[in-house]
């Protein structure tokens, strides 16, 4: 990872956001965000929005906030999503000397899109991470019905869906994570994988 950075490779971001707005505090965030997009396309109606969007994030980049041991440089996003409320990025491998339109839209990738995609397959496709069912009469009791006997199972099938996950599994690009990070040249089989010796 350390070269991957050094080569300009990689980039890291800490992604923080608010988890316990309800629907209508994320409606109401959402209907704010809008009216400040407005009043910004009327001040410069000259810029296309990608780089109203641009100069936007710039200008946050010249607030950012400090916090804790580490002096942390915390930038708060512009244009948080429904899904990202109140999202705010600490960059973590500030040391390319990039120009800053490019740190701008690094700032602007940073998601935890990925990650919640990831999680929500995981939901999805293995019954023993389900989430726990709670019924009218269990009295805020949760139940887990498919819940392993044996934790470990758990680490084995997390290390098999992730494997499933990053090289075969195809997204719309038509590629796999791995083929997207050039750690494979192409979509991995299962019948390579399962039978795979070292």
């Amino acid at each position: 990872m350390t070269l991957l950075i050094k080569e300009h490779r990689c980039d890291a971001f800490y992604v923080r956001i608010n988890n316990d707005l309800t629907i209508n505090e994320k409606r109401q965030m959402m209907a704010a965000v809008k009216k400040q997009w407005k009043v910004q396309k009327t001040l410069y109606p000259s810029l296309s929005d990608s780089k109203l969007k641009l100069l936007l994030i710039k200008e946050h980049m010249a607030q950012v906030m400090y916090f804790g041991k580490w002096q942390d440089k915390w930038l708060y996003h512009p244009f948080p999503n429904m899904g990202e409320p109140e999202k705010a990025l600490c960059y973590l491998t500030d040391v390319h000397g990039y120009d800053e339109d490019h740190k701008a839209w690094l700032y602007n990738k940073a998601s935890l899109h990925a990650i919640d995609r990831f999680f929500m397959q995981v939901r999805r496709r293995l019954s023993l991470l389900e989430r726990p069912v709670a019924t009218s009469s269990s009295s805020g009791r949760k139940w887990h019905g498919y819940a392993a006997y044996n934790p470990a199972m758990i680490i084995k099938l997390l290390d098999i869906f992730r494997t499933f996950y990053n090289f075969v599994e195809i997204g719309k690009d038509k590629e796999t994570p791995a083929m997207r990070l050039g750690l494979a040249k192409g979509k991995v089989s299962m019948d390579d994988i399962v039978g795979y010796i070292p």
